[in-house]
């Protein structure tokens, strides 16, 4: 069984479509690397409601 890792960028600029995000896709690579799938990544404002939002969807998924 592979590891599965989802990936939750937080950054107001990124989410606007303003600024690439360029961690959330170094980070994808580097876990591919370990031979673990990435089974989600989003990117969500610096907002604790969205963050929140997403994190609980997240484990109420059997994907993640």
């Amino acid at each position: 069984m592979k590891i599965r890792v989802a990936i939750l960028t937080i950054s107001d600029r990124s989410s606007r479509g303003e600024r690439a995000d360029l961690s959330g896709p170094a980070l994808a690579d580097l876990i591919a690397q370990q031979g673990w799938v990435v089974v989600n990544r989003e990117i969500v404002p610096d907002e604790f409601s969205d963050i929140k939002t997403k994190l609980a969807e997240w484990a109420d998924s059997e994907q993640v």
